[in-house]
This record gives C-alpha cells, structure tokens and sequence, in this order.
C-alpha cells in the first residue's frame, strides 16, 4: 500500500501545473486538491514557497501531499470509530471553536478599524515630493551571454559573430547560445534579463555597462565562471518611478502608519473605560 501510495503520489505531482483547484488524488472518495496543497506549502514556508530553491520544490510538494493523504486517512479512521462522537472530542471541539470566534473577531474588529482610515491625496502627493529618492531605480540593462570553458573557444564565437549587426547580430547569437553555451541560461538564448549596476560579478558587471546597445564583447569576458561573448540588447538610464505608479504604495503605507496611531489611541481608550485588576 504504502509503495503504491509514492508511485501515485509521483505521477500526480507531474500534472500539478494545471489549475489550482485540479483534483491531485482522491482518499476513499474525499478529494486532495492542488489549492490544498498550495496552501499547505505556504503556511509552511510562511509564504515563501517560491524563495525554496527549485531543485527542491517538487520533493517538498511531494511531502505535503503525502501528509494529507495521511492526515485524510487519519480523520476518515476518526469519524468510523466514533471518535467525533466522544466527550473528550467535543470538550476539546468547543476550546477551539471559543478559540477561532475570539481571534476572528479580532481580525474582522481590526480591519474595520483599519477601512476608517483615510489617507488625502494631497498628503500622498507630499510624502512622494520629499521621499522621490526612495523611488528611483539604477541603470539597469538587458544582456544575453554565451559561458565557455576557454578562451580560444570564446574567440572563435567573436569572430562568427564580429562580421553582423542588427538583427542578424541577435539572431546569430541567440542560436550560438543555445549550442554553445554551458551556462544555464544557455537554451533562452543567454537571456540574462535586466539587472542594475552591481547585480553581476564585477568583471562582468563592469564590461556591460560601458557597452553599446546591439553591441558584443570585442574580447573575451573572464570571470571565476569561465570565459564569456556578451551582447548588450537594452539600456535603462536610472528613472524615478513616477507618482501615478507607486500611489496605491505609499497610500497603504502611510495608512498602517495612521492606524497604528489610531490603534495606540483606541487601546488607551478600551483600557480607561475597563476594569482591569
């Protein structure tokens, strides 16, 4: 049973990119789905799943879904041997529900206090005028890179290359990119994306951004990764996010700031009017 369990458990996990409300695998008819589990790993990672390393994704989802399973197996043995029937079951039944009214109550309390808080345009518009520092983004660029073990190898790439431009340039380097390269963004064609200024290993980093747009590297890059042909493909000055765009940003911020004043003075209110001993 058990063996059976991994190998259904397995082949699930292979589907488990359709959508969230996908059934995974069924427990005696009671339904796992993959909401469930997306769930689970959440509240397990404190809702930080996506920072897990990939490699270690899929062997973590693996785990969750077998602890439901289990979990589900449990209950279902519960409820046949009468268990939700049991005094010790609804003694216990009853501190929880007491439990989840209290702290529901709160939240819902909490986030009415919170909808009273209002926040004036004008006082947004003044907070980004003294604060624009706090929105500007560095030059930042796109780059593709083709990683070779040895320079000889990263020169012969230069000189197939050396002789294009335009279109043709991008083209050819891409396809070089996807045969060649050792790195791992080899089959995207080298696509590195956009990074800023200080993102990448200095050598690297440095010859980048004194390069031309639609350019590549005359010589070969060193770096502790091996030898590198970089093809600039877009430059981004440093910009100042303007105001329409981080808005809703510093409305919810300067709100939780006002509601914690709020809270301060509603707590201090609530205390004088209670009889505390």
């Amino acid at each position: 049973m058990k063996k059976m369990t991994k190998t259904l458990v397995s082949t699930l996990l292979l589907t488990c990119t359709l959508a969230s409300a996908q059934t995974l695998v069924t427990v005696n008819g009671t339904q796992i789905t993959q909401e469930e589990v997306d769930s689970a790993l959440m509240n397990a990672t404190q809702g930080r799943f996506n920072e897990v390393p990939a490699e270690k994704q899929a062997e973590f989802r693996k785990q969750v879904l077998q602890q439901l399973i289990a979990k589900e197996l449990v209950y279902q043995d519960a409820v046949k041997t009468k268990v939700l029937e049991s005094k010790e079951f609804k003694d216990e039944f009853e501190k929880v529900q007491e439990n989840i009214k209290k702290e529901l109550a709160v939240q819902v309390w909490q986030k009415r206090e919170l909808d009273k808080v209002n926040v004036a345009d004008k006082e947004l518009k003044t907070y980004y005028d003294k604060n624009k520092e706090e929105f500007n983004e560095k030059e930042s660029v796109r780059a593709r890179h083709i990683l070779v073990k040895t320079e000889t190898e990263a020169m012969g790439i230069i000189n197939d290359l050396k002789s294009l431009s335009g279109d043709a340039l991008q083209s050819k380097f891409i396809e070089l990119a996807k045969t060649k390269s050792t790195g791992p963004s080899g089959p995207k064609g080298g696509d590195l994306g956009y990074f800023a200024q200080g993102q990448m290993v200095p050598e690297f980093n440095d010859k980048v951004f004194a390069m031309k747009v639609g350019a590549i590297t005359k010589k070969p890059v060193k770096t502790q990764f091996g030898y590198h042909v970089i093809y600039l493909e877009d430059k981004k000055p440093t910009t100042t996010r303007s105001f329409t765009e981080v808005k809703s940003y510093i409305e919810q911020r300067l709100k939780m700031e006002k509601f914690k004043t709020v809270m301060n003075d509603k707590m201090e209110e609530l205390e004088k009017k209670a009889s505390i001993k």
